[in-house]
């Protein structure tokens, strides 16, 4: 074995030990930092099969832009984990049926695309640029339209996301804008006139004042 062989098991263990980490940790945080160093292994394993672009864009793109802010918005979160954890037995049969569907499509997938020879059918057009030319040709030419429908995709769920995480609270003021355009300068401030002609009242002595009865209230009658 050599050591290309060695390094690909090394970094292939810690992928699969990263991911089954990221289902099975109790804390949120914890489970956010073993996917981010799941990402790091694969991209890891790119550049070994050569794929330099694609390790580079995992690195830059999802590991150091989309987790960081996942896990930001995860230590933000105050997370019940108690309530979400209520119901997990009763739906992990169901669950384990869907990964085990899932499981076998993806094997039945790429053990078919490891049985073709794709460096035979590359044409020599794209046999001779550089890895991320090629992909860049096959995703802008023969692939365009599929593109273009995923980013679709990826923007009608950013919106959904935002529309139901979207919750008012009941501590938060909200102003209408309406209002503030309508507001008119006389709605801000109020001038009092004042007669600077009439003389002040004279200074009530302290001793006077604590002498002087208290006002009755509203409706009390006097002694």
């Amino acid at each position: 074995m050599d050591v290309k062989t060695g390094f690909f098991y090394l970094f292939s263990l810690v992928l699969l030990f990263a991911a089954f980490r990221v289902i099975t940790a109790r804390n949120p945080v914890h489970a956010v930092l073993y996917l981010m160093l799941a990402f790091s292994q694969a991209s890891a394993v790119w550049l070994l099969l050569q794929a330099e672009f694609l390790a580079i864009v995992l690195v830059l793109v999802y590991l150091g832009a989309v987790m960081v802010l996942f896990l930001f918005v995860v230590m933000m979160l105050d997370l019940n984990m108690d309530s979400l954890r209520q119901g997990f037995w009763k739906h992990f049969p169901l669950a384990a049926l869907v990964g085990v569907v899932i499981a076998l499509e993806m094997a039945y997938v790429l053990m078919g695309g490891f049985r073709e020879t794709p460096v035979a059918s590359m044409s020599a057009a794209v046999a001779q640029v550089s890895n991320t030319k090629a992909l860049g040709i096959l995703l802008y030419t023969e692939y365009l339209y599929p593109v273009q429908i995923a980013a679709v995709i990826l923007v009608v769920a950013m919106i959904a996301a935002i529309a139901l995480t979207l919750r008012e609270r009941k501590d938060t003021k909200f102003v209408a804008v309406s209002d503030q355009i309508h507001v008119k300068p006389g709605d801000r401030m109020k001038l009092v006139k004042v007669d600077v002609t009439k003389p002040a009242l004279p200074p009530v002595p302290p001793a006077a004042a604590e002498a002087a009865p208290a006002p009755a209230a509203p409706g009390e009658k006097k002694a």
